[in-house]
């Protein structure tokens, strides 16, 4: 992994600054109202236990947004797209995409395991969601023709990463806000 990505991961002001941009697309989600009915929406957040960020970040850090709709007979729940999650995976987003975007090198592997505590079959499994259930979605499909020359595949994300321009953290913060539509929520199933 490149230098610039462990420290940036270890940083609480980009990780706040991730947290800053989720608060945005909830308070957008929550003005919008419930799509199903056009009803007021209620904050409805859920806890998660993310790993992968540094120690501090405070509680509001492991809390997903959500709504849910304050109209009985419809109640649905609204949960918008996140910077900070990705699914429903255990590690955060960003932590996610660097390490498995890090080439199979055993030097490489340990330090992330020393770091992160990502163990091998973890890294396996996020490389294989990445080259496999990733790249065969519909959200993908479509989104891989913005690209010219086309993404190598079997590079995802490391391959990404490297189309987006500026510094490390503009380059995450572009690739996270890029797979926004599959980070959760009615977004994702609608992907």
């Amino acid at each position: 992994m490149h230098p610039l990505y462990r420290t940036l991961l270890a940083d609480a002001r980009f990780h706040e600054l991730l947290l800053a941009f989720d608060r945005d697309l909830a308070a957008a989600a929550r003005a919008a109202g419930c799509a199903r009915c056009g009803g007021v929406v209620h904050s409805a957040r859920f806890r998660r236990k993310p790993r992968g960020g540094p120690g501090g970040l405070g509680e509001e850090y492991a809390q997903r947004f959500s709504f849910c709709c304050s109209v009985d007979l419809c109640r649905s729940r609204k949960t918008p797209p996140s910077f900070r999650f990705l699914g429903r995976k255990a590690w955060l987003g960003a932590v996610v995409v660097l390490v498995a975007a890090m080439r199979q090198e055993a030097t490489a592997t340990r330090q992330l395991t020393e770091l992160f505590g990502v163990s091998r079959r973890t890294v396996r499994r996020w490389r294989t969601w990445w080259g496999s259930a990733f790249a065969a979605s519909p959200f993908w499909k479509l989104a891989a023709a913005a690209f010219m020359p086309p993404v190598d595949r079997s590079r995802l994300p490391a391959s990404l990463l490297e189309r987006f321009a500026g510094d490390a953290a503009a380059r995450l913060v572009a690739l996270l806000r890029f797979i926004l539509p599959i980070s959760g929520g009615a977004a994702m199933h609608a992907a």
